[in-house]
């Protein structure tokens, strides 16, 4: 009895203990350290972003169907097709190119209503500074942000895919499927031409690859036909057809031909074709693979590529920049409710998108860094933010 009695005790004592250890468990959730304010306004924010997404987008439905139906018909596409392959693409692709307007449009249309309310007056009056209240829109804001990124680099492109081929093969003209005349530098030194290519089949005609050494030709390589081997289990696998290979060493030429020869030539179908809005169809890391990959070959057409890649990273922090505006202008109480500062917050968020337009266009047309082009806008709402963050109430 006195022997279970001390198992028992021993027992208690290594609950007790582990009781002890698992309350420091309560530290790791991050709820913890919301309060009843930060919940109360985080709601507020992510269910006000959700509801203008759903209106606006709804809105844009309705003005796009209108506008396409009589094409949808004359090209006879499917419900289905026009249902999942286009709205059901087209609905995300739009709601996140344009998500820091819904995020400036949410801040200032539920801020504007907690100031009418005098719950901001409130909320102040009690102690909480206006830098502390901004921390459940900055909570919130990352979410935004977050998971903007992770869609618009990872998930909406494959969707694009699929958008943009609906488009070409039911609403606009069709797309482009051949090229002529290619000529690309696939290594150091080494040089491939096309000339003429269709991507349909994956093949090309007229085909030469010249090898040059210290700006010395060493290797001519020639074949009528060479077609890509999709089925290959590694990347740049070609067969070229009628081939003819000449190595030239010094004073003496050796020539090798044959009807067929399995070969490996560093470029790919995408480095051949280019259609409008290819780089939206990237993920970002293949994004970044292809522009290296360019940039390796001298090729100047990679721009809009890189224009793609920063406009993703910068579009996220453009969250965090309209939300203090947002915040700043409507989170005073004034007369004649919300309506002007409503109006000034989207004049600013149109401002933004078309700076960002303009930024963009300079970058692909007249040199600008991608990288530059992509950020002025930031930077430039960064002291827009700043002064607005002066105004604000505290």
């Amino acid at each position: 009895m006195k022997k279970l009695k001390t198992i028992l005790t021993h027992i208690g004592r290594a609950l007790h203990h582990i009781g002890h250890w698992l309350s420091y468990l309560k530290y790791l959730n991050p709820f913890h350290y919301l309060t009843r304010i930060d919940r109360y306004i985080i709601k507020k924010f992510i269910g006000t972003y959700i509801y203008s997404i759903l209106l606006i987008i709804s809105i844009s439905i309705v003005f796009d169907v209108n506008e396409n139906l009589a094409k949808f018909t004359t090209n006879h596409a499917p419900l289905r097709a026009i249902v999942f392959d286009y709205y059901a693409n087209f609905v995300p692709y739009f709601a996140n190119l344009f998500s820091p307007l819904f995020v400036f449009i949410a801040v200032i249309f539920f801020t504007s209503k907690l100031a009418g309310n005098s719950e901001i007056i409130a909320m102040l009056a009690s102690g909480l500074s206006f830098k502390r209240l901004m921390r459940p829109y900055f909570i919130s804001a990352s979410l935004i942000a977050a998971l903007n990124f992770y869609l618009g680099s990872y998930v909406i492109p494959q969707g694009t895919i699929i958008r943009q081929n609906f488009e070409s093969q039911y609403k606009n003209d069709k797309k482009i499927t051949s090229a002529a005349n290619v000529q690309l530098q696939v290594g150091k030194g080494i040089i491939a031409y096309i000339q003429q290519y269709d991507d349909q089949t994956k093949t090309g005609y007229g085909f030469s690859l010249d090898k040059f050494e210290k700006k010395k030709l060493v290797s001519h390589m020639t074949a009528s036909v060479i077609r890509y081997d999709t089925i290959s289990e590694s990347r740049f696998h070609w067969r070229a057809q009628n081939y003819k290979i000449r190595t030239l060493k010094g004073l003496r030429e050796e020539i090798k031909s044959g009807m067929e020869l399995d070969t490996m030539v560093m470029m790919e179908p995408m480095d051949l074709v280019f259609s409008k809005g290819q780089q939206e169809t990237f993920t970002s890391p293949e994004l970044r693979e292809y522009i290296s990959k360019q940039q390796e070959r001298g090729s100047q057409n990679v721009v809009q590529y890189e224009v793609e890649y920063h406009k993703r990273i910068a579009m996220s922090f453009a969250s965090f920049i309209l939300t203090v505006i947002g915040a700043s202008l409507s989170s005073r109480k004034r007369k004649g409710g919300m309506g002007l500062y409503l109006g000034i917050g989207l004049a600013l968020s149109f401002a933004y998108i078309l700076l960002q337009t303009i930024s963009a266009t300079f970058a692909i047309n007249a040199g600008t860094p991608a990288i530059l082009a992509e950020w002025i806008p930031n930077l430039l709402y960064v002291f827009i933010a700043y002064f607005c963050w002066r105004q604000a109430p505290n």
